[in-house]
Formats: structure tokens, sequence, C-alpha cells
């Protein structure tokens, strides 16, 4: 396996790769035509000079005529650069034919000579139906090198866009995560100033959430139910934090194990304390679901707005949400619908992912 991968790593580098697909070039046009011609050496010299003139032909229009002029959306004199090099391949092929092969090998040409009335250089090279057979043979590899660059072309960018995407989302989630710890921080250090005897029951949760946070999320999706067990722990330290003034209904159906992002359901729950619960002088009502139908997650959060905080923008809430819906067009841009709605007295939203 080692040995297949080192020779697959060395035929892949740009000189030798297009060295093997000339030498294939030519072994699958001598040996479908082998027949045809009188001797070995005659089939060899022959489908060499004709590798040569399409190795010429090919490269010059891969890699001067395209990015030269195509590329650079100069379409008329790249037309006019190709049938000027067809031409010239032309002319070339019938001086090789007229002074080297024909006298060389005539009985093999025999047949060939009868399509021309004139079968000087000029009655040949005016013979417009034998220019385009013979343009079409030397453009066959172009078409298939083409072909090819376009295949790797189409992998690197979807390799840097891969790239681009992970990054971007690492920093989606370094911004995410002291926001997040923030928030928790803080509510650890209130129980502190309390001398709660729960302070160290928040501890262990806050260990559990960082221990999660630090070694169990790195990867881009991870278990619908390990990102349900952080909603838990962060669940249990608000509820410590607010005691009775926050009332939380947690209901979760999940049939099947399936991967999500990770910190995704979070945020919307992040926010809905934030805006919810920090400024509600009375009890503050926070309702969460959590839906796992087949190939579909279905999130839903609603949380009751305080009185003396009304119509508060939804593009106000934070870095967090911001965070969240870029991680959602990174992650699933085909694959999620996110509704948030924002009345007088609740803040629901309704998020539904296409799980893998």
């Amino acid at each position: 396996m080692q040995r297949l991968h080192r020779l697959y790593s060395y035929l892949y580098t740009p000189v030798t790769g297009f060295i093997f697909f000339w030498v294939l070039v030519f072994l699958f046009s001598a040996g479908s035509s082998s027949s045809h011609y009188s001797s070995t050496r005659e089939l060899f010299e022959t489908y060499t000079i004709r590798t040569i003139f399409q190795c010429i032909t090919a490269s010059l229009c891969v890699f001067v005529f395209v990015p030269v002029f195509l590329n650079k959306n100069k379409k008329g004199v790249f037309v006019i650069a190709m049938i000027l090099l067809l031409a010239l391949m032309y002319i070339f092929c019938n001086l090789i034919r007229i002074h080297y092969l024909e006298p060389t090998y005539p009985s093999t040409y025999v047949n060939y000579l009868k399509r021309f009335s004139d079968t000087s250089l000029w009655g040949r090279v005016s013979h417009f139906p034998e220019f385009i057979n013979v343009s079409l043979f030397l453009l066959t590899p172009t078409f298939l090198l083409l072909a090819l660059k376009f295949y790797r072309n189409q992998q690197q960018l979807l390799k840097r866009n891969e790239q681009k995407k992970t990054a971007e989302l690492s920093a989606l989630k370094n911004q995410l995560n002291p926001h997040f710890l923030f928030n928790t921080l803080n509510n650890l250090y209130a129980l502190a100033l309390k001398k709660s005897d729960q302070t160290a029951s928040v501890i262990a949760k806050l260990s559990d959430i960082l221990d999660y946070m630090l070694y169990r999320c790195d990867d881009t999706f991870v278990a619908l139910e390990k990102e349900v067990e952080l909603i838990e722990n962060y669940l249990t330290l608000e509820e410590v934090r607010y005691s009775d003034r926050v009332h939380i209904v947690f209901d979760k159906q999940i049939v099947n194990p399936v991967k999500i992002a990770p910190l995704l359901l979070l945020t919307f729950i992040e926010n809905a304390f934030k805006h919810g619960v920090v400024q509600e002088i009375n009890t503050a009502k926070i309702w969460i679901k959590i839906i796992q139908n087949e190939n579909c997650v279905v999130f839903q959060i609603k949380n009751t707005i305080p009185n003396q905080v009304q119509t508060v923008t939804t593009n106000t809430h934070g870095i967090g949400l911001q965070n969240v819906k870029q991680q959602l067009n990174l992650l699933y841009p085909d694959a999620h619908e996110l509704d948030i709605q924002e009345d007088e007295h609740f803040y629901t939203v309704d998020l539904r992912i296409q799980t893998i």
C-alpha cells in the first residue's frame, strides 16, 4: 500500500504526469492501429511523429493560449491563434508525409492519396475535409488535458474552500467559547459571593462543560446526545444562579443517534437567558424542545420578554447569535431553516437541521 502511494505521488507530479499521459496516448493510438502498418518500425515512427504533433498542439493550447488569451477574455484572439496553430501543424504533417513517410512506406499511402485530386503540398493543404480530420485528431488529447486540468482545478478549489470553511468555523468557535465561559464564570462568581453550598456542584458541572468544549467538540460534527448533555449542565448552572426567578421546561425526544455541529443550540439558549431572564423582575419562563425525526433535528426555544424591555431587535442579540447564524450558513448552506419571531411578550426560535 505504501509503495502504491509513493508511485501515485510520483506520477502525480506535473512533469512525470505529463510524460505518463503522452506515453498512454502513444500506446493507445498505436495499439488500436497496429494492423494498418507493414512493420513495427513504421508503426513506431508514424505514431511517434503524430504524438509529437499532438503534444505540441495540446501544450500550446493548454499552457499558452488558454491562460494568455481565453482566461483573459480574449476569445477572438484565442480562436485565431488556434486556427493558425492547426493550419501550421497541418502543413508540417503534410510535409513529413510527402518527404519521408510516403517515399519510405509507399504501400501504406496508396489509398490515402486517392483522397486528393492534386497530391501536391498546396492541393493537400487546400483540401478542407482533410484539414478538419487532422485537426480533430490533433485536438483529441487537448480536450482530454483540458478536462483533466478543469477537474484538478475544481478539486483544488474545493480543497481551498474546505480549508477556508474550517478556518472560518475555527474563528467563530474561538469567539463563541469565551462568550459562553464569560457567562458561566459570572454564575460561579455570584455563588461564591453568597458562599452557597451549591458552589462545589456548580464547579463540577463547569468542569464537565469545559472538558466537553476543550477536548470533545473539536470535530465538525458531534453526537446530538452530547450536545443535550451539555445543555442540561448549562441549564443546571442557570437554575442554580436564578433559582425561582426562572421556570424552565426542557423536552427532548431523541430516537436515533445523529450528529450535529457543536455549540449551535447552546447559543440560542444563552441568548434566551441573556435577554429573557437577566432583566426580568418577575419569574421568567423558557420552553426548550429538541426533537429528532429520522434525518431532521427540530430545535425550538421560546422565552418571555421582560415587560420593561420591549421590541428588542433580533439583530442586536450579541455576538453569539450572529456567530451561530454564520456557522449554520457554512455547515448547513442548503440544509437548515431558521425562523426567529419576536412579539410583545415572547421571543421564539425555530431551527430545523437536516442531519448527516
